[in-house]
This record gives C-alpha cells, structure tokens and sequence, in this order.
C-alpha cells in the first residue's frame, strides 16, 4: 500500500467530517485492490476512509451510482447497511491529485473473518447474503453500470490466460506447470456455465467471507461490504464465492494443500442460513448451484495464474510466487469441490422447497 502522511489524510477526511479535531488514521489490509484506512477521533473509532483504485474502477460516478442505488434499497432489519458520506459539495467522493477517496459509516463492535470453524459463521452468512439478494430481486441488472466488464465471464477470462500464456517467459511457464495442468479439466467440467440461460441479478461479485462484517457481540451477520463490484451477474457468483471461502478453513494462497478442506458441516450450515431468504431463486438458477461451487475458485485461481504469468500486474503480493500459490490453493480447492459434487447437490435440495409460486 501506498504510504499516505496524517497530514494528508486529514486534509481529505475534512471534506467528509468536522475539520478540526485530530484524527488517527490506521490502514487496513484484508483488501486487495483499494487502500483503506480506519478514521478514529483518540481511540474511537468513528469512519472508514477509502482511496478508490481507478485503475481497477475508472468509472467513479457508475461504481458509486451503484453503490447509492442498492444501500437505498437494503433496508432490512436485520441489515445494517453502511451509508456513504458526502462532501460539503453534497459529493460521495473526492477527487484529489492523491486519488480518489469516500467516507463510509464505521459500524460499532464489528469485525471480519479471513475463514472460520464456526457453523454459526457459516449459517449467519448464508443468511445475509439471502437478504442482500432478497432486497435487491426486482432490480434491473441493465439499469447499473458494469464497474468492471465481463468480471466473471470465463470465456474472457480465458482470452486473458491464453495471450498472457502465450507472452510468459519461460521460466514463469516451467515454475506453474503443475498450475497449467488443472485448467483444461476445468473449462471442460465448467462448459455448462459458460452461457447459462438465467435471470439477471444485481449481484455483490464478491461475496468471500471478509467482505461479510459480524458483531463481536453475538457473532450476527451484520452486512455486506467492498461494495464496488455490485453490478450485473448471476447467483451462483455470489453462492460459490461465498463457499470457496467458508467451507475452506485454509487461507487463499496456502502452500501445504492438506490443509485445504470441503467442510462439510459448513456448507449445511450456509445453506440452513440461505434458505430463510431463497423463495426469489427460480429453478434454473438452483440447478447451477453445484457447479458455480467449482467455477468461482477456478476463476479466481485462473485470474490469479494470469496475473503471476503477467508478472503479477495487477494483484498486490507479499512475495514473487503469491499468485502461484493463490492458483495453486484455489485449483486444489475446486478439484475437492468436484469431489464432493453429489453431496452438494443434495444438500441444495432444501431450497426448492422455498421457491415462490411465481417460479
């Protein structure tokens, strides 16, 4: 992360809040992609401060029109959304020659999992990612803008592994041989997806477990956050990258692949916890359930294979072969996803019984 100075910092947030108390500002790191900073007036925590990467999102005003649109309309009770503030301009963002930067609400007693061994986690996610979606149902996909096209479109993301194949050095080529060797299993298992007849939804498009915030409390689902990739996609993006990232209780990139897990009991549990808010799913989105539990860590791990072909461009790593192991981790973990395919779709089963007449 780019290092910004207080002074810096407070100039901006003063644009957002009251201007003339001194703040502390200490960065956040679960995030991959924009640079986060937690605003706190002595030791209370009062916002968050963010620098919006516009290499990713160049389209400030469509991201944040999203974003406005579909807070409005997550009012829930049992949904603590998080508001934007605006500047004195009456603006939700600020534009500066440090970047781009917004101000959201700090939600109290509130935290984030990287993975987790708890099967309430689990269910309470399920649960917030079915109102996230029960609220937003009638929305029309069309009518918001795609912050970042063809997202999950893996006959893009495929164009994209190819040329970067095609340009690698042969060194990078010859260290991800074994990454290399899963893809052509997948895209064959994956086919089905590729042009799947399904209703449009405004999805989160990133739905992994440290973009759930919980109460420290009681362990509730509070809501969901990194809102900047809701556009238009398809449930089962928001469903597997859910699982990929609950029923796993290893971390992304872990090098030692015994470590990596299809917990079982995690997964009934995210699903006891969706089908309290599943009745909006028609059938032909059920059936792309089981393989949507595959597809979102194979195209993670294929966007993070393309990055380390690249030279590692566009994830930020801690290490040269980060990605590699990104890869490599998410790969093992969608071949144990395969694995236990049957379970999968028996468990999803349940949620047929919640479909509304309509479907």
């Amino acid at each position: 992360m780019r290092k910004y100075s207080d002074k810096t910092l407070h100039a901006i947030v003063s644009h957002f809040i009251e201007g003339d108390k001194k703040y502390h500002f200490s960065p956040l790191t679960n995030g991959l992609i924009n640079a986060t900073f937690l605003v706190s007036d002595a030791s209370t925590p009062i916002c968050i401060l963010q620098r919006i990467n516009t290499n990713v999102f160049p389209n400030i005003d469509g991201l944040m029109q999203n974003i406005t649109r579909a807070v409005h309309l997550l009012e829930h009770k049992e949904y603590a959304k998080i508001e934007f503030l605006k500047t004195e301009k009456n603006q939700t963002y600020l534009n500066t020659e440090n970047g781009v930067w917004r101000v959201m609400t700090y939600l109290k007693d509130s935290i984030v999992y990287n993975t987790t061994t708890n099967t309430n986690i689990a269910l309470e996610s399920g649960k917030i990612i079915g109102i996230f979606h029960y609220q937003l149902q009638k929305e029309y996909a069309k009518d918001y803008t795609d912050t970042i096209p063809d997202f999950h479109s893996l006959e893009t993301r495929r164009k994209q592994f190819i040329q970067a194949l095609e340009t690698a050095t042969a060194e990078r080529k010859e260290t991800a041989k074994e990454a290399l060797a899963y893809t052509d299993t997948f895209f064959q298992v994956l086919a089905p997806l590729e042009n799947p007849k399904l209703p449009a939804r405004v999805c989160h498009n990133d739905t992994k477990l440290n973009n759930i915030l919980f109460s420290t409390t009681n362990n509730k689902a509070l809501c969901l956050i990194d809102l900047d990739t809701i556009m238009n996609g398809y449930f089962f993006y928001d469903f597997g990258d859910a699982i990929r990232t609950i029923v796993n209780t290893a971390p992304e990139d872990e090098k030692d692949h015994s470590k990596i897990t299809f917990n079982k009991q995690l997964f009934t549990a995210f699903i006891n916890g969706l089908k309290c808010h599943s009745g909006f799913l028609s059938s032909a989105e059920l059936k792309t359930l089981p393989l949507g539990v595959i597809f979102m860590p194979f195209i993670h791990g294929l966007r993070a294979l393309t990055d380390y072909l690249n030279g590692n461009t566009y994830y930020q790593v801690a290490y040269e072969n980060q990605n590699l192991d990104r890869a490599l981790s998410l790969f093992n973990f969608a071949k144990k996803a395969l694995a236990e395919i049957d379970f999968i779709t028996q468990e999803i089963m349940p949620l047929k019984q919640r479909l509304l007449p309509s479907s």
